[in-house]
């Protein structure tokens, strides 16, 4: 993208370039795959540039958090890097840019939060000092509220939040986009571009049917000219403590009955070392070699797994860091383990890397 007229792959004959004023409007363009984004996509320079361009220079590293998918935790990702990041005593922000469905005030436990103005711009939100949050669930008259809107009013709302929002100065702006590769994406990456995008970390599922979405993903970073910072396999498996497990009974017809009680006792009579176990079992078929398979396939860094644990959900839910939650004793560590690798090693606390929860 270091050509802003560069002529998708994709593009129909005689396609007018997509910072053309006739982009996607003229006869050229109809029938091509592009033509709604490229006729939405701002066009040409852009003053406002110099005015995010200005408010990105106090920040030092961004981070675009990715998925091909929806329903694979990437904001789920996005809080609890967020979280880790302002933990290390970093100073953090986190922009979430998926307009129709936004998360991230649910996850950060800022519900019926309100953004104010003051003399710098817009104030985003605060869960602590040192992170803090902007996300259009703040500007909604109501959590269930509805947001349908075209690409040019979807641009514009991005642009706002980073040439009007006073972010102050971040050590970390990390940006948790919505699924696919759409409006927002093309508009988030025409916005930072120039200010530097330190690369994104796309998440998914183990199964195939997740894969080839990302697939698409990794490659829309390589033709905008974002670097991957890697993958992250997220759901990769069950894994839960047994004290933790229900135990059910499943007659011939499929009526069922509870016998945790029961199970748990006999467990602690007959075999109490069973309880210091942790049951695993696989939800998605990885049978194909998963993400490390596909990270190795297209050359880019497989950052580890993250397994499904109910305590993290709960964590999510409820607002909560899981690395100060100590129930998030398989999911914690796994996480730690991912963000250390892409953090500078120096700057990293000794206990985000302790494998302990």
């Amino acid at each position: 993208m270091e050509n802003g007229n560069e002529i998708p792959e994709d593009a129909n004959e005689h396609c007018p370039g997509p910072q053309s004023e006739s982009a996607g409007k003229s006869d050229s363009c109809a029938g091509c795959p592009n033509q709604e984004i490229c006729a939405t996509a701002p066009k040409g320079p852009d003053p406002d540039l110099v005015a995010i361009a200005e408010r990105m220079a106090t920040v030092k590293h961004k981070i675009l958090v990715l998925s091909g998918k929806g329903g694979v935790g990437k904001s789920t990702f996005s809080a609890q890097l967020s979280f880790a990041l302002a933990d290390m005593q970093y100073q953090v922000g986190l922009l979430d840019i998926d307009i129709c469905g936004p998360s991230i005030p649910k996850m950060l436990g800022l519900e019926g939060h309100d953004i104010h103005q003051n003399n710098f711009g817009w104030s985003p939100v605060y869960v602590e000092h040192n992170l803090a949050v902007m996300s259009i669930g703040f500007m909604l008259p109501n959590p269930d509220e509805a947001v349908i809107w075209r690409g040019p009013r979807k641009n514009g709302i991005i642009k706002q939040f980073l040439k009007d929002v006073h972010w102050g100065e971040l050590d970390y702006l990390v940006v948790d986009a919505p699924p696919g590769t759409s409006d927002e994406h093309i508009s988030i990456v025409q916005f930072l571009q120039e200010t530097g995008i330190d690369g994104a970390i796309i998440v998914t599922t183990p199964q195939e049917v997740s894969l080839i979405d990302v697939r698409k993903e990794v490659n829309f970073c390589k033709k905008v000219g974002i670097p991957v910072l890697g993958v992250v396999e997220n759901m990769s498996g069950l894994r839960q403590p047994v004290a933790d497990v229900r135990f059910m009974r499943v007659s011939e017809t499929g009526e069922e009955r509870e016998d945790t009680e029961w199970a748990l006792e006999y467990i602690r009579q007959n075999a109490p070392e069973l309880l210091n176990l942790v049951a695993c079992t696989e939800v998605f078929d990885s049978s194909r070699g998963g993400a490390a398979r596909m990270c190795a396939e297209m050359g880019v860094p497989f950052l580890g797994k993250v397994p499904m644990d109910p305590q993290l959900g709960k964590a999510s839910e409820g607002g909560r860091s899981c690395f100060t939650d100590q129930k998030c004793g398989v999911s914690a560590p796994a996480l730690k383990r991912i963000i250390a690798k892409f953090i500078p090693d120096h700057a990293i606390s000794g206990s985000l890397v302790d494998d302990g929860a």
